[in-house]
């Protein structure tokens, strides 16, 4: 099977998925985000489904472009996710914006600034709004370390909450292999279930067999406060609007 025939079959796997009817913050199937941004016309879309050792499911489908705004490049994109939470299923799109604000350099810390709403597609409610600030720091041009700091208002559970994230990635050098560890989480008031505010975490590898198109394999824990393991698969397609 080719690399863009496997493609195809995930991307079809995960659409149905999704489509056939809230999962965690729409930062991609890595949750700690990078303070940058691609140059205009640049597109991605990527994919993935998350199992939970107690049964929960998470498939998603996001596309997103970088659109040229008079000297401020914007990436603008949305997810669609459909979940299985506790036994109940449910869908949510999430909209998000993001521009950076410093560029990354090695040595210096770069920083942008996103922010996303998520609206639940069974009930039609806005279930929540966030803000983030992702810095990157170069450390060479194969390691670097990222810090996010933001809000998060939980419209359903009438909640603010403080989040955070700290990742580094590491890539070979002809960036075909790249490996990636995370922890994130939200503070807050306490709830009921204390997973909602301890620390989450994931470890992953990707496989880059072509520029275009990667595949990712993820451990996590706790991704959405339900103290579970989590195994997640991830396709990325990368494109030119355009060509």
């Amino acid at each position: 099977m080719t690399v863009f025939r496997l493609t195809a079959v995930i991307l079809a796997t995960v659409g149905a998925a999704v489509f056939a009817t809230d999962a965690r913050a729409a930062g991609g199937a890595y949750q700690v985000d990078t303070a940058d941004v691609g140059e205009p016309g640049n597109c991605r879309v990527e994919s993935w489904v998350s199992a939970a050792s107690n049964h929960d499911f998470i498939a998603a489908l996001s596309p997103s472009c970088v659109v040229g705004f008079p000297q401020q490049p914007v990436e603008a994109g949305v997810q669609l996710t459909r979940t299985r939470a506790g036994g109940e299923w449910g869908s949510a799109a999430t909209p998000k914006l993001k521009t950076n604000l410093i560029p990354t350099a090695i040595g210096s810390w770069g920083l942008a600034v996103s922010g996303q709403a998520s609206y639940d597609l069974i009930t039609r409610e806005n279930t929540s709004v966030a803000a983030t600030l992702p810095a990157t720091l170069r450390l060479s041009n194969v390691m670097r370390i990222n810090l996010n700091a933001g809000v998060l208002n939980d419209r359903i559970a009438k909640q603010n909450y403080f989040t955070y994230g700290a990742g580094f990635d590491w890539r070979t050098p002809a960036n075909d292999w790249i490996f990636t560890a995370e922890v994130f989480g939200q503070l807050g008031a306490m709830q009921e279930t204390r997973g909602v505010t301890e620390p989450r975490f994931q470890v992953g590898i990707r496989w880059r067999p072509i520029d275009a198109v990667s595949f990712d394999i993820i451990y996590g824990r706790n991704l959405t406060g339900e103290n579970s393991n989590w195994i997640t698969l991830v396709n990325t397609v990368r494109f030119s609007a355009g060509k």
